[in-house]
């Protein structure tokens, strides 16, 4: 993304400064942004069909330019769907959420009036408490509300940047632990899953470099992270409290509105997101896929 960031300790100066002349030239994909910051809608591809290897590149570099990408009136059965993952990598297998039947990569997204919650409600990033955290998930819904559900993505690059270079150096070389126990443990005992003996927990950088870009990002979330390795508890819930709030700050969002057959491919390692329960009771489907990461550094 060629978005460059002031410092906002600075009176008078902007948080985000829009650079001119940004853009990627694409020859096989139309890519429209939703916002400077973050989101681009991709037109002129049909996701149920193997993509030509020029086009997939596109899509990627669509992705590490806007960190998620939107496509409109798609047909995917769950093969394609999962064919259409793993043109990006392996995909990942969800450690506690139920699957389509005869295909366990593809994850259920489903919330109706007999639903005690729905699928990602709150800030998150996909699976952060794996080793390996996901690089990045890919959404179909198909059954919308006749309105809301919304979903609001936000940059961590740009929430990064917009940090103080004091809070940046002191933020350096900390680690944070990312835990799945409190968030799965019971979650889906309503939709007859049994629990698993464990879930996954891990430590990762505050800071992650994006493998792809070179860029730096604020790799803790709500809903995964509970505590600072390198500080004392109440310098860890103090500071946690501080990046969640300044995380969430709308200059880094975009919302997107879903239609039926839409799809969002979105990087985790990079941006949060939060899934809008405000359709209650109507309904609201689809289906996830998942890409494996690799370990933050």
């Amino acid at each position: 993304m060629s978005v460059t960031t002031a410092n906002p300790r600075i009176k008078g100066g902007p948080r985000i400064r829009n650079a001119a002349g940004r853009g990627q030239a694409y020859e096989h994909i139309t890519v429209r942004r939703l916002t400077p910051v973050i989101g681009a809608e991709i037109e002129g591809v049909n996701l149920s069909e193997p993509l030509d290897a020029a086009v997939a590149e596109e899509i990627r570099q669509a992705l590490a330019d806007n960190l998620v990408v939107f496509f409109r009136d798609q047909a995917m059965t769950p093969a394609q769907h999962v064919a259409f993952g793993r043109q990006f990598g392996d995909l990942h297998l969800h450690p506690a959420a139920p699957h389509a039947e005869g295909f366990p990569e593809v994850m259920i997204i489903a919330a109706d009036e007999s639903s005690v919650r729905a699928n990602g409600e709150g800030w998150h990033t996909d699976v952060s408490c794996d080793p390996e955290p996901p690089m990045g998930s890919i959404l179909q819904i198909n059954t919308c509300p006749p309105e809301g559900g919304d979903t609001v993505f936000a940059n961590m690059y740009a929430a990064y940047e917009a940090l103080s270079d004091r809070m940046k150096a002191h933020l350096d070389g900390l680690t944070a632990v990312h835990d799945g126990e409190h968030i799965y443990r019971g979650l889906y005992r309503n939709l007859g899953v049994a629990d698993k003996p464990t879930y996954p927990r891990a430590s990762h950088p505050v800071v992650r470099t994006h493998p792809w870009t070179g860029r730096k990002a604020l790799f803790v979330n709500p809903g995964f992270t509970t505590r600072i390795n390198d500080l004392p508890p109440e310098e860890s819930d103090a500071l946690l409290r501080y990046l969640f709030q300044h995380q969430q700050h709308p200059l880094f969002q975009c919302r997107f509105r879903w239609t039926p057959g839409a799809v969002a491919f979105w990087d985790n390692r990079c941006a949060w997101h939060h899934a809008i329960w405000d359709y209650w009771p109507h309904s609201r489907s689809g289906a996830r896929v998942t890409i494996k990461g690799e370990r933050p550094v």
